[in-house]
């Protein structure tokens, strides 16, 4: 996982905020250095950033449906990619009709640079997942025929000239049809698709074990279902994150682990062994209403969870996050539900250092801090949908990228009933 960059650095580049660095020019007394643009960002005041609802997050810019080639459907999933030549960062988003790629080089001024339909012959769709390994992107779709999984070289975005081109995929992997989900550890170059349905080996709707260290050529390398979870049974996994794992419990420290949100369960699996993959626990929690995804702390010793349906059961009052202690994988304990702000449902979250992301649907994008791990507490949030009650349905904020060493944070709207689209926004005072 990487890390959030900030201080007086970034805070430069801000044309407000230059009389803050007045001392880390570097030209002398009586050199005048030059002065950046003015910069176009929205500041979050008085509760709002050009009419978006916020607190403590300012808007850097934003692109409309139309302005990422969508036509028809919804804005899903994003990733993010910073080119190892360039330093560019570029945002990767999913929506119904395909891939958008949007270059963050003027974050103020994104251009929407490429474009990748959906695979010929298959099927538009409203779930897509996108994630990166060594230059190249693995895109998957869901309830999409014969999908597959899609691989992008990203390296062909510097060349592009004229805005949109069409991206061409490097190859595509047939192993299976459709997914719902798609993991990458890229430490050790493994994909493992989940979800799966449709077609090829769906391995159950488990992990479908893919070894991608040669992006080019990806090969099938096996799979793992525990059906002791799962709706009826079924092993189905919706999400997961799979990492070498380096927390607390030593008996499995240096083995790689897959962390499984599997529809009623939390699934914890080895998965060193691809040919021989087995189960380390599996464990429910209180009104559990649909196991939807999951992040780690960066110590591998808590895991911090979404439930997608358990707002709309009405289980609980308002947003609420399942709070795990995994130091012990053979035994995960639940050791506190996060309560939110607002009823809306909780979707994506991502954890850098001591915040954690969530896209939380109607209420946008909340930052939670969780340096007492056990107690997180919400610090600031950017809501994409103002037009709207932040209560329990399907609209707003998908999903959000806050990996970027830039501090930009990217963030998925819908667009059900608005423009929708993606945000870019960061936390203020960077």
């Amino acid at each position: 996982m990487k890390s959030r960059v900030g201080g007086i650095a970034r805070a430069c580049a801000v044309a407000t905020v230059l009389s803050a660095c007045a001392d880390e020019g570097t030209g002398g007394p009586g050199v005048v250095e030059p002065v950046p643009p003015p910069s176009k960002v929205r500041f979050c005041t008085n509760g709002s950033a050009d009419g978006y609802p916020c607190s403590g997050m300012d808007l850097v810019s934003r692109l409309g449906r139309e302005q990422i080639g969508l036509t028809v459907g919804i804005v899903n999933d994003m990733w993010g990619w910073t080119d190892p030549a360039t330093g560019t960062e570029w945002a990767l988003i999913g929506h119904s009709q395909g891939t958008s790629f949007v270059s963050l080089a003027d974050a103020d001024d994104p251009v929407y640079t490429g474009f990748l339909p959906v695979t010929d012959g298959a099927a538009e769709s409203a779930w897509r997942d996108i994630k990166v390994y060594r230059d190249h992107a693995f895109i998957v779709a869901d309830a999409a025929g014969q999908h597959g999984m899609q691989v992008v070289d990203l390296t062909q975005l510097r060349g592009i000239t004229t805005t949109p081109s069409r991206v061409r995929p490097l190859t595509v992997y047939h192993g299976f049809h459709s997914a719902h989900n798609l993991v990458i550890n890229e430490e050790t170059g493994f994909a493992y698709a989940v979800g799966g349905s449709g077609g090829g080996e769906t391995c159950g709707g488990g992990l479908h074990m893919i070894d991608i260290r040669n992006p080019a050529n990806p090969t099938f390398a096996g799979c793992f279902t525990d059906a002791s979870t799962g709706r009826g049974n079924s092993g189905y996994t919706h999400d997961a994150t799979c990492v070498v794992y380096g927390g607390p419990d030593a008996e499995h420290r240096g083995k790689e682990v897959c962390f499984g949100s599997n529809e009623n369960a939390l699934s914890i699996a080895d998965v060193s062994n691809k040919s021989a993959p087995t189960a380390l626990a599996s464990t429910s929690y209180p009104r559990v209403g649909y196991t939807h995804q999951g992040w780690l702390d960066e110590a591998h010793a808590y895991l911090y969870m979404n439930d997608e349906f358990d707002e709309f059961r009405e289980d609980v009052t308002s947003t609420r996050t399942i709070v795990w202690d995994v130091s012990d994988l053979d035994d995960p304990v639940v050791v506190h539900e996060f309560i939110g702000t607002t009823q809306a449902v909780d979707h994506n979250l991502y954890i850098v250092g001591d915040l954690m992301y969530q896209s939380n649907y109607l209420s946008g994008l909340r930052v939670i801090d969780i340096s007492d791990r056990e107690n997180p507490t919400e610090v600031a949030y950017f809501d994409v949908e103002p037009g709207g009650a932040n209560i329990a349905r399907m609209n707003g904020s998908w999903s959000n990228y806050p990996f970027f060493a830039s501090g930009i944070i990217g963030v998925t709207s819908m667009g059900i009933g608005s423009d929708g689209g993606v945000f870019f926004v960061r936390l203020s005072g960077n």
